[in-house]
């Protein structure tokens, strides 16, 4: 996934304190990667040290050295970047850029932008947005609730009633994230959130009711904008013969990391709200060391041994 330089001035410009100083056609350029270059060696004839499709940031080291060139020198060294297929140039620190950089620059249809920040400052914040904005994204078909401050992702056919249990959960006192399209992003290596499509945003469609607001309806207090996916709940038709135990934890994988799944059988009768919320509880009380199907299984073992032992005649 790629972001132009225009987006990166428009959407992010005010929190880095951007401003365009020249090269407009340059905005439609792409940012390939989030992280962020310092053409230092670059500048100095080290071409090969160059990473293409990055931004390109110019702090008081990079500014200075280009001071202490001759004007044609300065201005062949900007071109033999700018000619590299970088994305843009940044000049920090409230610098104005010289116009050996924007000249040659703007000849090769590279923006050069300027922002008051400090260049520690300026590539922090901005490898986070870009990192942020280039996530990797997948759309699913489910519902995503916020229980006891897990965000729980609901999974199933169409038609199972994800919706209907994403309700209940929300009159039982949770919050909404989203119904029928999760969005989810994996903005670290073991996090995955998820958040609802712009225009279903705290809206819920349940079959006989249509299109219902959660947020009208409940308060702005039972809707989320986003969440952390920590457990994912199937509902899945009543199997006949499922495990009773539940000893063996599933895993969904989700954008190459794997959660914990819990697979809840649908039947008549059954409120899936509270199994769902129970579930909720119960990955909460495991991710503390307690395992309850575990802990339940040792002692119907340990009753066996002990029987066998007594009947053995051995000593307990």
């Amino acid at each position: 996934m790629t972001v132009r330089v225009r987006e990166l001035l428009e959407e992010a410009g005010a929190a880095l304190r951007l401003r365009l100083v020249s090269g407009a056609r340059g905005l439609e350029r792409a940012i390939a990667l989030p992280r962020l270059q310092q053409p230092g060696l670059a500048l100095a004839g080290y071409l090969p040290q160059l990473h293409p499709d990055r931004v390109q940031v110019l702090g008081n080291s990079e500014t200075s050295y280009v001071a202490t060139l001759e004007p044609a020198r300065a201005c062949a060294a900007v071109a033999a970047v700018a000619t590299a297929g970088v994305a843009c140039f940044v000049v920090t620190n409230d610098t104005a850029p010289p116009a050996v950089l924007t000249e040659p620059a703007e000849a090769a249809g590279v923006a050069v932008l300027g922002s008051a920040l400090r260049t520690a400052d300026f590539i922090r914040s901005t490898t986070a947005w870009l990192e942020e904005r280039m996530a990797p994204e997948v759309s699913l078909h489910g519902d995503l609730v916020e229980i006891h401050g897990l965000g729980v992702l609901i999974l199933g056919k169409s038609g199972i009633g994800k919706s209907e249990a994403a309700l209940d959960l929300v009159v039982r006192g949770h919050r909404l994230v989203a119904d029928d399209v999760v969005l989810a992003r994996r903005i670290s290596p073991t996090v995955v959130r998820g958040r609802a499509a712009r225009l279903l945003e705290y809206h819920m469609e349940i079959r006989g009711l249509g299109v219902i607001d959660i947020a009208g309806l409940f308060g702005t207090l039972a809707t989320l904008e986003e969440r952390q996916i920590d457990l994912v709940v199937e509902l899945v038709e009543w199997p006949g013969g499922a495990d009773r135990l539940a000893l063996v934890e599933g895993c969904y994988p989700l954008l190459e990391i794997e959660l914990p799944l819990v697979r809840v059988p649908v039947r008549p009768g059954r409120s899936m709200a509270m199994l769902i919320e129970t579930a909720a509880r119960n990955h909460l009380l495991r991710s503390r060391g307690r395992h309850g199907a575990l802990d339940f299984a040792e002692r119907i073992d340990e009753e066996i041994a002990s029987r066998r032992r007594r009947r053995a005649g051995e000593p307990e």
